[in-house]
């Protein structure tokens, strides 16, 4: 499968992934700048941006990218174990490498939270036309077909009669955290009365939908369903990162571990190599490493 491909079937199942570039490679260095790869929140690595011993790092940094959300320039270079932290990058000395050094920038690619808007009507299409502008992934449908899940931002229902209770139900049900309705006062009222649900359910749907800003036209109505939104979920905090990425690919957070041959830091998770030994998981930054440590690993106990 091409890099590409895969990139969107990520971006299509909402998963969270590194899009990682050389910027600049220093010889000796088996790539080149422009060689690119994309590292999942498994660990993964899908393309070529170095060989082992730059790909613990790159695996190792990546989860951090995913975790913080935040960009990082990596810099591998040769030398004892050691790394330089600043703003916005990282140097990292790698005793495995052959020598020369490479730039990697590492950028986190995560799913926008989603939002699922009822109804086709003009205050749907309004609600639908601002949703990428504040950031929000667009799943617009009808009330009867409207499936929301758990791991959904918010549900809005702006039908205005067709079919609003089972999109209200299916909210409550998955625990949708900003739950919506477009009416008047009296009707919404009506509407929430008529579900099958506890007080503190009913409770949990803003009716009417959005701020008391004085809206009148579906554009104005949708900026104040949008402030609400925005209000709610910064009294809630947002997910964290770890959070978002694990919903999405249903990964258990990583661990790091230290290389007892080279002293590297390495990402402790199944795509890192490894081997048994006395009942515990031993993780290597190369091949050479996990080797050098197969020969004679009594003499390495000590590191581990």
């Amino acid at each position: 499968m091409g890099q590409a491909t895969l990139e969107r079937e990520l971006v299509a199942r909402r998963e969270a992934f590194v899009h990682a570039t050389v910027v600049r490679a220093q010889r000796p260095t088996s790539a080149h700048a422009g060689d690119t790869a994309l590292v999942r929140a498994t660990g993964e690595i899908d393309g070529f941006v170095g060989g082992t011993c730059v790909e613990a790092s790159v695996r190792l940094y990546s989860l951090q990218v995913l975790e913080s959300r935040q960009p990082l320039l990596l810099k591998v270079v040769a030398g004892a174990p050691s790394s330089i932290v600043e703003d916005g990058a990282v140097e990292v000395s790698n005793p495995c490498v052959s020598g020369g050094a490479i730039e990697i920038f590492l950028e986190p690619r995560i799913p926008l939270p989603s939002l699922v808007v009822v109804g086709s009507t003009p205050d749907a299409d309004a609600l639908a036309a601002l949703a990428p502008l504040v950031g929000f992934d667009l799943v617009q449908a009808d009330g009867a077909t409207a499936a929301p899940q758990a791991g959904d931002a918010a549900l809005i229902v702006a039908s205005h009669g067709r079919d609003e209770e089972p999109a209200l139900l299916a909210a409550l049900a998955a625990g949708v955290p900003y739950i919506a309705l477009v009416a008047s006062p009296k009707r919404g009222a009506a509407v929430l009365a008529s579900l099958d649900v506890s007080p503190e359910q009913r409770a949990r749907v803003f009716s009417p939908a959005g701020l008391d800003l004085g809206a009148r036209t579906p554009g104005e109505i949708a900026v104040s369903i949008f402030a609400q939104l925005v209000q709610e979920r910064a009294g809630r905090g947002h997910p964290s990162h770890a959070a978002a990425v694990d919903a999405a690919n249903a990964a258990e957070p990583a661990g790091n571990a230290i290389d007892p041959v080279c002293g590297m830091t390495v990402a402790a998770l199944p795509s890192s190599l490894q081997v048994e030994h006395g009942g515990e998981t031993v993780y290597f930054c190369a091949a050479g490493c996990r080797t050098a440590f197969l020969a004679n690993p009594e003499r390495y106990a000590t590191a581990r």
